[in-house]
């Protein structure tokens, strides 16, 4: 991205021919998110689902896990109402709304669910596709033994389609970079403040919400042992999400700091490999950031209460399809878009800001699985 933003102030003559570089990078992102999305999402159900004699954890955990994510977002919510962003000027006029004359039934019915099979595959659908995915992975569960062979080839599905994000995303660097340099060359040096702005009151505030949040659970979870135990083991874990950026990655380590903090394994052995896919305080926040920034872009309302309600609603999903591989949220910002009908111009944006705050975002969302086991610990018996 620096180098596409110096291309984009030195030679803005040829930004048109490296604009492609940035295109085919996102049409292959496009093509990969829709499956990666249904066998993530699929699979998780149906493993959730195989630990269901740990009905009183699996409650106690979703209630945690839904608990913490709306409060990140909550917060967020906050900092950008307090400390507002001033919008790319001029940005708005360039992009065309179409009027929308469906009926709220319409809207409903098309909110939810597609009509045709087919169209599941589209990522215009994508909130249709997760609630396929939800009941797909619940039914293969249900099927019994029958269901093994797909249960297995949907967890293969996913693994397959892990490893072909990761690989389109050796291609980040020259599509991103592609793509800086032809916001750079047309929207001009205040690209630099506009981005800025967003950056730095997400690692403020991130960085505000894990020592304070954090601690208060922790708090919660055991009193004054809580904080002291949860501190003294937070930093390998921290370090190892911050070096990695992968909550996977992190998994044996938040394992190994929830041993030494004296969680029991019945519980350790299943909030926090589950958390790493359900579980996304980072992502929750940055995906109101990516939101915020998206309507600035667009020169729409953020603040009004319908899109704030449907900011919390795409958190939620958004900490379940985010995944705990580098540059999940990709996943997640697509169906932001999705959700929102936001137009194209917009998904460079929330992707460059994406990829800016994913070490941080990854500290939050790996990090946050050992006090979420600490958490339900208090609240169930075992």
């Amino acid at each position: 991205m620096t180098v596409g933003s110096i291309i984009g102030i030195a030679a803005p003559s040829i930004v048109e021919y490296i604009k492609p570089l940035g295109d085919i990078f996102l049409n292959l992102l496009f093509v990969s998110v829709v499956p990666l999305v249904f066998f993530a999402v699929s699979n998780s159900i149906a493993s959730l689902e195989q630990q269901s004699k740990f009905g009183r954890i699996i409650l106690t955990m979703s209630l945690t896990f839904l608990f913490f994510i709306l409060t990140a977002a909550v917060f967020t919510i906050c900092a950008v109402y307090l400390f507002p962003v001033s919008g790319v000027s001029g940005s708005s006029e360039v992009i065309t709304e179409t009027a929308n004359t469906d009926t709220w039934g319409d809207r409903i019915v098309g909110f939810f669910t597609v009509g045709e099979f087919t169209a599941l595959f589209s990522r215009q659908n994508m909130l249709a596709l997760l609630i396929f995915a939800f009941l797909t992975g619940f039914s293969a569960r249900k099927a019994g033994e029958k269901g093994e062979p797909f249960r297995v080839f949907i967890a293969s599905g996913y693994e397959v389609m892990k490893e072909l994000l990761l690989l389109i995303m050796k291609l980040a660097p020259i599509g991103l970079g592609a793509y800086f340099a032809y916001q750079v060359a047309t929207l001009g040096p205040q690209l630099f403040g506009f981005y800025a702005k967003p950056l730095g009151l997400y690692y403020i505030a991130g960085i505000v919400y894990f020592f304070m949040f954090f601690t208060l659970y922790a708090f919660m979870a055991d009193g004054r042992k809580g904080i002291k135990g949860f501190w003294g083991n937070a930093a390998y874990p921290t370090l190892t999400a911050l070096s990695t950026c992968s909550s996977f990655a992190t998994m044996p380590a938040n394992l190994q700091a929830a041993s030494k903090i004296g969680i029991p394994n019945s519980i350790a052995n299943l909030v926090i490999p589950i958390g790493t896919t359900l579980h996304k305080n980072g992502s929750s926040m940055s995906s109101i950031i990516k939101i915020y920034v998206a309507f600035l872009i667009i020169g729409k309302d953020f603040f009004d209460p319908a899109n704030l309600l449907l900011a919390l609603g795409i958190t939620v999903f958004v900490s379940i399809v985010a995944g705990g591989i580098p540059n999940g949220g990709y996943i997640g910002e697509m169906l932001m878009i999705s959700v929102y009908k936001l137009p194209q111009e917009a998904i460079p944006a929330v992707m460059i800001i994406g990829t800016l705050v994913d070490p941080l975002a990854t500290v939050l969302n790996a990090v946050g699985d050992v006090v979420a086991a600490m958490f339900v610990n208090r609240f169930v018996k075992t």
